[in-house]
């Protein structure tokens, strides 16, 4: 897994990002077996109580569950994770779109070029 963590905000939001959308992309099974904070910990090449912190959030938003003598899973609420996914998205969208505009082109042109590149 390729961590492109950078110094512009925050190592745990970065590592929490991340990992959300390895979840809802289905890297990780729903109701299967989440890594431990140390396996990822030592991928990520980051501090343990980092990577706790943003497994703590992934907790809070119900993506993990953690139990006590089974480590964590995934969870199995597949209309959180489809709600997450979507919303990863219209983001995704909404940077895109502001961007073409910054550089000068409108909806109808950004559409046009992007079902052209299809053929």
């Amino acid at each position: 897994m390729a961590w492109n963590l950078d110094d512009s905000r925050p190592i745990w939001p970065q590592i929490k990002d991340i990992l959300t959308k390895d979840i809802v992309s289905g890297k990780y099974e729903m109701g299967g077996q989440f890594p431990t904070v140390r396996e990822l910990a030592e991928t990520a090449k980051v501090n343990r109580n980092t990577m706790q912190r943003a497994l703590s959030e992934l907790e809070n938003d119900g993506l993990v569950i953690s139990n006590r003598t089974a480590g964590r899973t995934v969870t199995m609420d597949e209309k959180l994770l489809q709600e997450i996914r979507g919303n990863i998205a219209k983001q995704n969208i909404e940077a895109f779109k502001s961007e073409m505009a910054s550089l000068g082109f409108t909806i109808d042109q950004v559409i046009t070029m992007m079902t052209e590149g299809d053929k």
